[in-house]
């Protein structure tokens, strides 16, 4: 399994008039800690798109345990937990900074791998490298 942890404030932007984080936010929270998660990985998303591949969300889902609350800083973790073959699929759980124990959203989003052309490509051997890299995994 591959891990990463990405840290985000909640502001006044972020929340309802309940100060609770809306709903659709988590899913930007998500896009933040996956371009740094493939960036932690040696797959920055630019470098990915100059070599002509592109990671489409084709599926995205989310179930909210707990509200996250205007101010708080959050952890987004997000993992990685099989080598992709034509999908990639990341997982991610949302924790308040210093309780890591208490799961206040859990969700995950699936890509694609296709080519410049929008066809469906298998994972670049780039990809399956540093992947392997940080799976700890020989050849």
């Amino acid at each position: 399994m591959i891990q990463y942890d990405h840290h985000v404030k909640v502001y006044y932007k972020d929340v309802d008039q309940m100060g609770i984080v809306y709903y659709s936010r988590y899913f930007e929270y998500f896009e933040q800690a996956r371009t740094e998660l493939l960036a932690f990985l040696g797959l920055d998303v630019s470098s990915i798109e100059e070599n002509g591949i592109q990671l489409p969300v084709i599926s995205g889902h989310c179930d909210y345990h707990l509200g996250a609350r205007f101010e708080q800083q959050l952890i987004i973790r997000t993992m990685v937990n099989d080598l992709p073959k034509a999908k990639l699929r990341i997982e991610y759980e949302v924790f308040v900074k210093g309780n890591d124990t208490e799961s206040l959203v859990s969700g995950y989003t699936v890509h694609a791998f296709i080519n410049r052309k929008g066809k469906p490509i298998r994972a670049p051997k780039t990809v399956i490298e540093k992947l392997k890299d940080k799976f700890n995994l020989a050849g």
